[in-house]
């Protein structure tokens, strides 16, 4: 469930879009009508019709995700409200010059901004954010987790960098393998990664059990 809620907005950015690329009568008609007075000079061209209406569904997602949280009262964490900053202006920007450049920026400036995050608390203020998150599960020496903290910084940085050139290199022209490799693409890597310092981890740790 908590993976579904993670990845909620970013299920329904794929989805309205998909929808909307293959109905694209529907996505002009609801564009021009629930987006349109938020466009520059109000016009919303066809092509770019389903990349605004996931954008704003993205924008919408992400805003309920922080009310839930508020409404039940939780702790939202620094991620998400970085997430609602990211999408909010970068998404507002698709909006009104109806550009999709923006929103393909976004997973970049989205996970640079959370290798800066960590970085700023790692060595600044001696804050390691990662070891506050999986500390509960692992019990690691103190240069182990510094270790995996400038690891999760350097994956984000590389994950910013691939973005750039899956958006604007290897899918420049095609929208759509844009949007399937965001999803399926960046998750995939995402577990991956995960999965790789598990093991890792899970190694180290035993041998220290040893």
């Amino acid at each position: 469930m908590k993976f579904l809620f993670d990845f909620f907005p970013v299920l329904l950015f794929f989805g309205v879009y998909k929808y909307g690329d293959n109905n694209q009568d529907w996505a002009h008609r609801m564009a021009v009508e629930f987006l349109g007075f938020m466009t520059a000079g109000g016009a919303v061209p066809a092509s770019q019709s389903a990349i605004l209406l996931a954008t704003a569904a993205a924008i919408v997602a992400t805003a309920l995700q922080i009310g839930y949280l508020l409404a039940r009262g939780r702790k939202i964490d620094t991620m998400l409200w970085l997430s609602l900053g990211v999408i909010l202006v970068a998404g507002g920007a698709t909006i009104y010059f109806h550009d999709e450049t923006f929103i393909k920026w976004k997973p970049t400036i989205l996970y640079w901004a959370f290798a800066v995050v960590l970085l700023v608390a790692q060595v600044f203020y001696r804050k390691n954010l990662m070891r506050s998150v999986m500390e509960a599960h692992l019990n690691l020496p103190d240069p182990i987790w510094n270790r995996v903290g400038y690891t999760w910084i350097l994956f984000f940085v590389a994950m910013g960098l691939l973005n750039l050139l899956v958006a604007f290199v290897v899918f420049r022209t095609d929208t759509s393998a844009w949007v399937s490799f965001k999803l399926f693409g960046f998750t995939g890597i995402f577990f991956a990664f995960t999965m790789i310092q598990a093991m890792m981890l899970s190694k180290y740790i035993k041998e220290e059990d040893a």
